[in-house]
């Protein structure tokens, strides 16, 4: 099969991972400075919510939150790989031949780092239900839902990988004895 070199479906999902790729490139170093920067600040940030709400008792929950920074850290360095693989599997679209065993690797270490996503919001939500409660009078609202598309998607990951693995193989054996 060959695809059209100048396929504008294909440049506009390559620009789109690029800057997915960015964005989680960004992420992460903003992760890396802020994590040691908030521990360094925890004082200043603890004064200020103190100024803020009028109570004195109130403490700044640092670990919780360092934790829930960790794994938002983990998460975007997780997503900036899932993004990695899935322009490299676009790249042989773009190449005529996306029937490679290669892609079939690929698919699969996306649904394993997809899992894992998924699998790091759980501690994730629990932190952040704690700090929730912590800010409870300062009117603090932080989302925790559970997103049943991502472990959807990390299903399907998996059977695609499966599917291409087979594909590959069948068409190994059709080629072998042609």
């Amino acid at each position: 099969m060959t695809v059209r070199p100048s396929d504008p479906l294909l440049a506009v999902a390559r620009v789109l991972i690029l800057i997915g790729q960015g964005i989680m490139g960004i992420a992460a170093a903003a992760l890396v400075v802020g994590i040691p920067l908030l521990v360094v600040l925890q004082d200043r940030v603890t004064a200020e919510m103190r100024e803020e709400t009028g109570r004195t008792d109130i403490a700044f929950p640092l670990l919780p939150v360092l934790g829930v920074m960790a794994i938002g850290l983990a998460v975007v360095v997780l997503a900036f790989f899932f993004l990695r693989h899935m322009r490299r599997i676009v790249d042989t679209v773009g190449e005529g031949d996306p029937f490679v065993p290669e892609n079939a690797d690929r698919l699969t270490a996306m649904a394993w780092l997809m899992l894992g996503i998924q699998l790091l919001v759980i501690p994730a939500a629990a932190l952040t239900i704690y700090i929730q409660r912590v800010f409870e009078e300062v009117n603090a609202s932080i989302d925790t839902d559970v997103d049943f598309s991502g472990i959807l998607l990390v299903i399907v990951l998996f059977i695609l990988a499966r599917v291409f693995r087979h594909g590959t193989s069948l068409r190994a054996d059709l080629e072998g004895t042609v």
